[in-house]
């Protein structure tokens, strides 16, 4: 009887430890589902400060460790930066050329970071910058007729200013160089190089910013602790209810389900197309042993030269009026074959060339400076307010994940020094 009511006691009392556990862990999700910048603004920043100090710490704790070697190269490189900066000489010119070049590839590689950083909730810098670039330079070379637009291969959108090649008129840069019978026509090799550069730059950046999760999934698969970012994914997906919602959740499920075909030629093929769950993936090769350098350079040579590359030469196309020109083209074949169809096609197809010409055209100079001063205000103050918001939208999400990473942690460590007291 005796030894009965122990182990009767003993279950009762960890059956409440139990609810007790589930109790707190559900007061902790509360807490970090409230915890963002509209409900508790202070708190959210005073957490994402602590979590930016403590990586920080842990940065130069490792770097002072493991990495003094990179600490003495780096302090070289600063001192000898400086020096370059500060003395006058014939190497003046050739070290701003050089700052130029550094400045113009860490503004596209930050942008294809930023890109693909954030399991999906990143910023998307080929609709803002990446894309309106090559479509605009695509467009001034069909009005002018030459690609020698550029003055220096840096010479592109950037934040700040914008490219000298884009203001000037076609009569600066000479007379066209490709002719046909419906006006400048300059062939997609032509243009492709003028614009491939920066296309691979923001391709190696998209390639870095899938790093971080292939290093979580990583380290979590070595402590053998379940990962965050896969519940995080399964969250986001189980909040979109809708029909693209339940699609991704198949296509998610179809993946985990074929993780073991996970290869350098399938990590090839998924990050080579348009594919919102290559987050996924990255998690995925970090969690099942996937070498670092097979993982990393399929998924640079996928995103940096295939991806980017079917990206550019597609807006190019349309821009260069190629496609629209077959489209044009199958469409005539189709509508000459139509009873009736056929006499009105050749007034058709002269409206329509009509139309094109006057588009590809060059707009003349205005002769008042006041409504070029006005046109340029409004599209440069609507352009720089929807990027702005982008950008505001884009930094909350990461204030919001940061402190609400940091407040987990800190969540953890109570709810552990809990269940070692109650033992």
């Amino acid at each position: 009887m005796g030894s009965k009511k122990k182990s009767g006691n003993s279950s009762n009392s960890s059956g409440e430890r139990n609810s007790s556990i589930s109790g707190i862990r559900e007061k902790h999700q509360q807490e970090i589902e409230c915890l963002t910048l509209t409900t508790q603004p202070l708190r959210t920043f005073k957490f994402f400060v602590f979590a930016i100090y403590d990586y920080v710490k842990q940065s130069v704790r490792y770097l002072l460790a493991k990495g003094g070697w990179l600490l003495v190269l780096g302090s070289l490189v600063a001192i000898g930066g400086v020096c370059l900066a500060t003395i006058e000489g014939s190497h003046e010119k050739h070290f701003q050329e050089f700052l130029l070049y550094l400045q113009f590839v860490l503004w596209w590689t930050a942008l294809g970071v930023a890109s693909s950083i954030g399991l999906g909730s990143g910023l998307h810098t080929f609709v803002l910058y990446l894309g309106p670039h090559i479509a605009l330079f695509t467009i001034k070379a069909m009005q002018c007729g030459r690609v020698d637009l550029k003055t220096a291969p840096y010479d592109t959108i950037q934040l700040k200013r914008g490219p000298s090649w884009l203001d000037k008129d076609c009569s600066e840069f000479g007379p066209s160089l490709y002719n046909s019978s419906h006006g400048s026509r300059v062939p997609l090799s032509s243009i492709l190089p003028q614009v491939q550069l920066e296309a691979i730059l923001w391709g190696i950046g998209t390639a870095l910013g899938e790093l971080p999760p292939y290093f979580i999934s990583r380290a979590a698969s070595l402590s053998g602790s379940k990962l965050d970012p896969v519940e995080d994914l399964d969250a986001s997906s189980s909040k979109n209810s809708g029909a693209i919602g339940r699609r991704l959740k198949k296509m998610e499920t179809w993946l985990l389900s074929h993780s073991q075909y996970l290869n350098f030629w399938a990590i090839l093929l998924l990050a080579s197309i348009p594919n919102p769950l290559f987050d996924l993936a990255g998690i995925m090769c970090g969690q099942f042993g996937i070498p670092f350098w097979q993982f990393f350079l399929a998924t640079l040579f996928g995103k940096a030269i295939i991806k980017t590359h079917i990206q550019t030469v597609f807006i190019i196309s349309v821009c260069n009026n190629q496609l629209l020109d077959w489209v044009e083209n199958e469409l005539i074949w189709v509508l000459s074959h139509i009873p009736g169809v056929a006499s009105v096609l050749p007034k058709l197809i002269a409206k329509l060339h009509a139309a094109k010409d006057k588009y590809l055209v060059a707009a003349p100079p205005v002769s008042t400076n006041a409504q070029v001063k006005k046109w340029g205000l409004s599209f440069s103050t609507i352009w720089n307010t929807v990027v702005w918001l982008v950008l505001l939208n884009f930094f909350f999400k990461i204030v919001n994940s940061t402190a609400q990473n940091f407040l987990k942690k800190q969540q953890e460590k109570e709810l552990t020094t809990i269940t070692k007291k109650s033992q």
